[in-house]
């Protein structure tokens, strides 16, 4: 089974075992956390998409890490006018492994409620002719 679940403003795709890295979250490591924005659950040929989310779906996933990525060098250069700088940027981000994915469970089919019986028809109020109306209005 896998599912594809939105968190930090990305959407990934995990099986149970899997390890991801993901923005930072503010969670200790060993705390389990709980993703709730689950857009597909599916297995095999059977795959259940949302709209936009799968009600009552969820991923649990248990943090293993925090870290920061490998720098990234940000480098701005304009030719001939002795510009040049130089920055660097290490991106944080917490690792987590995937336990469990769950899906909604299957609820039973209701029973279909009787209606009420239908008040019978009620008496047509006289309209008044248009002729009527625009004599009232004259008055």
């Amino acid at each position: 089974m896998y599912a594809v679940f939105r968190t930090g403003g990305k959407q990934y795709r995990a099986s149970k075992g899997d390890r991801l890295k993901i923005e930072r979250l503010h969670a200790e490591e060993g705390d389990s956390v709980e993703f709730s924005e689950v857009l597909l659950v599916g297995e095999g040929s059977s795959v259940k998409v949302g709209s936009p989310l799968v009600p009552g779906s969820k991923v649990e996933a248990k943090v293993v890490a925090q870290g920061r990525g490998s720098k990234i060098m940000i480098v701005k250069f304009k030719r001939r006018k002795n510009y040049k700088r130089v920055k660097g940027h290490r991106q944080h981000f917490t690792e987590v492994e995937i336990i469990s994915i769950t899906e909604e469970a299957k609820k039973k089919a209701a029973k279909p409620k009787k209606k009420a019986a239908k008040p019978t028809e009620k008496a047509a109020k006289p309209k008044k002719s248009s002729e009527a109306q625009t004599a009232a209005g004259k008055e």
